[in-house]
């Protein structure tokens, strides 16, 4: 199920293959298992779209998905999409694990340009200059009834990187670099 079409994937697929190659790790395994299937249903905020699928097949990562997610997760502001980094998939998998949840995640902030990083970092103290957003490592979440507390908690004890807390703004942050809390 989504909202995508096929001409929509031609921004990600327009990506030069040293840009890809940078910024998707080659592997990414959250799990030494390589039976089953790993499904997610994301919705944008900003732009009101869903996508829900199936990303994760027996042990290889499903290409059709991984590029209507990283186009759901672009930047909204300058509609720039990168691919994001496969680990931040599995994080958001886990976490719902751990949670034992199905609820569609609520994304408030996945790809950043650096032009839109640049501008909301000005803007707060709170954006990083080097954010990994721009990397396409991070994402900022929300999963309705599931209290921000509890998100940040279950998301620390993953211990799969860093994890920041923003209960004023509705958010938790999570992406796929070093463990570090904030």
């Amino acid at each position: 199920m989504s909202d995508f079409c096929p001409a929509r994937r031609q921004l990600l697929l327009g990506l030069g293959g040293a840009a890809l190659a940078s910024m998707v790790p080659s592997k990414a395994m959250a799990s030494r298992s390589t039976k089953g299937s790993r499904m997610l249903s994301l919705y944008n905020r900003h732009t009101g779209e869903t996508h829900k699928g199936v990303y994760w097949v027996d042990g290889k990562y499903q290409k059709e998905a991984l590029e209507d997610f990283s186009y759901l997760l672009r930047d909204h502001r300058q509609n720039v999409a990168a691919p994001m980094d496969k680990r931040v998939f599995d994080l958001l998998f886990q976490l719902q694990n751990r949670l034992d949840t199905s609820k569609t995640i609520h994304v408030i902030s996945g790809y950043r340009s650096p032009q839109t990083n640049a501008m909301l970092a000005s803007k707060s103290h709170g954006v990083a200059k080097k954010s990994l957003h721009m990397k396409g490592m991070a994402i900022d979440i929300a999963i309705p009834g599931v209290p921000l507390n509890k998100l940040r908690d279950a998301a620390c004890a993953l211990k799969l990187g860093g994890v920041g807390y923003y209960p004023e703004s509705g958010f938790v942050h999570v992406d796929c670099g070093a463990v570090r809390r904030w």
